[in-house]
């Protein structure tokens, strides 16, 4: 069995590893180039493992130009591992491999299909599942090889999320190649009825309503840490990103949401939610990546986020004060 993987990140090189492991015959490698890896998040390199194992590796902008299905029809593939690529294949290209094209998704398919799985899945707490599965004309509809489920906690942060990923991948290539490469050919069709579908999401998702629970803002927090941009709010006409936080069950205090209460050199900086308390216990400024101490940069007392009514009323008085001026100056000129 001809084997061809497309992708751009950890777990396509994972795949590639596991494929090499098991001995299969991959004849090619197609890799995103790496002054493009701004585009994905957790770009890493395919050619370290291809390099040595012998296999041509080509890199591309994009996977659908002309030279690069050329490139695919010269290794005449029987199966392509499409992995970890965000650009969309064109049918032509799809139509190469013999057997077909196998994607992946992290979740307990068919439910999860669609955008941002990693974030949706720490949002959710899971459950999670690596997802083996032969691509159709559909979002992540295709029939599944295979199935390798993982627990997600309440305290585990989108990173935590994706390594969690890997270790169930790595298990369920294990389980699987060597049935593929021996033969067998089974996938199970999806059920239409059972499918749910998850949006992309996007950086400005990330911000904190801090008059949402503690727990659903804790969720928005672990969601949206690294390898995202992280969550954030407003700290005097700055953006500060909340990259981790605890949620506080004992404490017998209460404040205005989004007011700070206590600060504590361990723990951080107390913040009152909509309902409960968090602390804020790794901060950085969004134009910093470097993270800052919470407790020397929020003190007691100050109040985060904006104000929507307040901000209008002061952008209005900043208007009339600016219209009152040019009148003024229009009056001198006559």
């Amino acid at each position: 069995m001809r084997i061809v993987v497309a992708g751009a990140v950890s777990s396509t090189k994972l795949t590639l590893e596991a494929l090499i492991r098991h001995g299969a015959d991959v004849v090619g490698v197609l890799q995103l180039r790496g002054e493009s890896s701004h585009t994905v998040t957790g770009f890493d390199s395919l050619d370290d493992v291809a390099g040595p194992a012998g296999i041509p590796c080509v890199t591309f902008r994009n996977i659908n130009d002309d030279e690069i299905v050329e490139q695919v029809r010269e290794w005449q593939p029987d199966l392509m591992f499409v992995v970890g690529l965000s650009q969309l294949v064109r049918e032509d290209l799809m139509a190469i491999p013999k057997l077909g094209s196998v994607g992946f998704h992290p979740t307990f398919l068919p439910a999860g299909r669609g955008r941002a799985p990693l974030a949706w899945l720490t949002l959710d707490n899971g459950p999670g599942a690596a997802s083996f599965f032969l691509i159709d004309d559909g979002i992540d509809s295709g029939p599944i090889f295979v199935q390798e489920p993982f627990e997600i906690t309440p305290d585990d942060y989108a990173g935590d999320v994706g390594l969690k990923l890997l270790d169930a991948m790595t298990r369920a290539l294990d389980r699987w190649l060597p049935e593929l490469l021996a033969g067998k050919w089974a996938p199970k069709p999806q059920s239409e009825a059972l499918a749910t579908y998850n949006g992309r999401r996007g950086p400005d998702d990330g911000l904190i309503d801090w008059t949402r629970p503690a727990i659903e803002i804790h969720s928005l927090i672990r969601a949206a840490s690294v390898p995202h941009p992280g969550a954030y709010t407003w700290l005097d006409d700055r953006k500060l990103i909340i990259w981790r936080a605890d949620v506080e069950c004992r404490l017998p205090w209460r404040g205005a949401p989004g007011r700070i209460l206590l600060t504590d050199r361990d723990r951080g900086a107390l913040i009152q939610t909509g309902d409960g308390l968090l602390w804020l216990t790794e901060v950085a400024w969004a134009d910093s990546a470097e993270p800052c101490d919470a407790v020397a940069t929020i003190r007691v007392g100050t109040k985060l986020g904006l104000v929507l009514q307040d901000e209008v009323a002061a952008l209005k008085s900043r208007v009339a004060d600016l219209e009152a001026r040019i009148a003024r100056l229009e009056g001198s000129s006559d």
